[in-house]
């Protein structure tokens, strides 16, 4: 629960701000072990507008990726944990971020380690963060632990972004065809129909046929309006549940090209992830299991989740994941095979990221060289045909005429 609070410091000057507690004691010790004499304190009850909260209340990813560097920087000249965070809470342009800062340094000052402290604040800082920087106390090394924590962050905010940067061109051309289609049959098409209709000739099959679309669309395209948001809100309301997102994973990994790269990324993300926790000294259970969390698959989840256990009751990681093969490649059992004989492997998950990078790269810009052409091509076929089926009677309407 976050508090509100006034209080008097050791030198008499009044100081109001939050800070975080799970009860009002506990927010009251806090305070007092810093020294201050508290005036009042109170549970603050904020309430926000919806588009607050899950619009603008957000902490980007790239905003984490800078922060992690920061505080490994601040970290490597010695600066204490207080004022890195105070500092940087000072300093952070997103204001939702600048207030979990604060409320961090709070938690510092009032006796909680870094790791607790990040752990109050799960929509910014992952399950995997928070157990790397946990690792970084232990072993002495936080600044090497937040410098590898922006590595690999950073690697997988740039995987992410390009793909799903990918995918945006192919999304736009494929909307602007429907709106294309649908002025066409809604608007120009009618006004072309009736000059045929009424010259009395023959009309062929195809243009019949375009021209009845065209009056379904007018007649009745409010209900294809009705069925589409219908449609869109069953998709959210699936998404939001476990069987539905693993159903709609399922659908995702099984289109040709786009399921193959969401497949490398997820790969690439498993082992890259793998490999920052097994270097920090993260035990290979624990390891596993907070990749599932954070792999971005329900499937890939559920089979990191087994191995988990099949390692736990004493089989190997890579017989763990042969008995996945739809989703292992046999490479990646093999590899993983050779780094537990040769007890590198650490090693072997880092190659594995780097070539399951490579391979999502390819794949993104091989998708983007062929969507681009195939979709306009589709594109311009469509409206030609349109064109075709209404202008040809025209023309012979023309011809007539003349």
């Amino acid at each position: 629960m976050l508090f509100k609070y006034k209080v008097v410091d050791d030198k008499g000057i009044n100081r109001e701000g939050s800070i975080d507690a799970s009860n009002k004691d506990v927010a009251i010790s806090g305070l007092q072990r810093r020294g201050f004499i508290v005036i009042s304190i109170k549970e603050e009850n904020e309430r926000k507008s919806f588009f607050e909260i899950s619009v603008f209340e957000k902490v980007p990813m790239k905003d984490v990726v800078i922060l992690s560097r920061q505080i490994s920087t601040l970290f490597e000249a010695q600066v204490s944990a207080l004022k890195t965070f105070t500092m940087l809470a000072s300093n952070a342009e997103n204001k939702l971020l600048s207030k979990k800062l604060t409320i961090i340094g709070d938690d510092l000052q009032a006796g909680f380690s870094i790791s607790s402290a990040l752990a109050k604040h799960p929509d910014v800082f992952s399950d995997f963060y928070v157990n790397m920087v946990k690792s970084g106390e232990e072993t002495g090394k936080l600044n090497q632990t937040f410098s590898h924590l922006a590595d690999y962050l950073d690697r997988q905010y740039a995987l992410t972004s390009k793909t799903r940067n990918a995918l945006i061109y192919p999304a736009f051309v494929v909307v602007t065809f429907f709106i294309v289609m649908t002025l066409m049959f809604v608007v120009v098409i009618p006004k072309l129909s009736a000059i045929i209709l009424d010259s009395g000739q023959v009309v062929p099959f195809y243009t019949k046929i375009i021209i009845g679309l065209s009056g379904f669309f007018i007649h009745y395209g409010f209900l294809v309006l009705i069925f589409l948001i219908s449609l869109g809100i069953w998709i959210w309301r699936l998404s939001s549940t476990n069987t539905g997102k693993e159903y709609l994973d399922k659908i995702r990994l099984s289109i040709p090209a786009i399921g193959t790269l969401y497949k490398k990324l997820y790969l690439s993300r498993m082992a890259d992830n793998m490999d920052t926790m097994l270097t920090s000294g993260i035990p290979i259970v624990r390891a596993i299991d907070i990749t599932a969390e954070v792999v971005g698959s329900k499937i890939y989840r559920l089979v990191l989740k087994d191995a988990a256990d099949s390692v736990k009751s004493g089989l190997t990681l890579s017989a763990s994941l042969e008995k996945h093969p739809n989703e292992m490649p046999n490479i990646m059992v093999q590899m993983v095979r050779v780094g537990e004989e040769t007890g590198s492997l650490g090693q072997i998950l880092k190659t594995l990221a780097d070539f399951y990078k490579r391979e999502v790269d390819d794949a993104v810009d091989t998708l983007v060289g062929l969507i681009e052409p195939v979709m306009i091509v589709v594109l311009g076929l469509g409206v030609g045909i349109l064109l075709v089926s209404v202008l040809m009677p025209i023309y012979n309407i023309a011809g007539g005429i003349s």
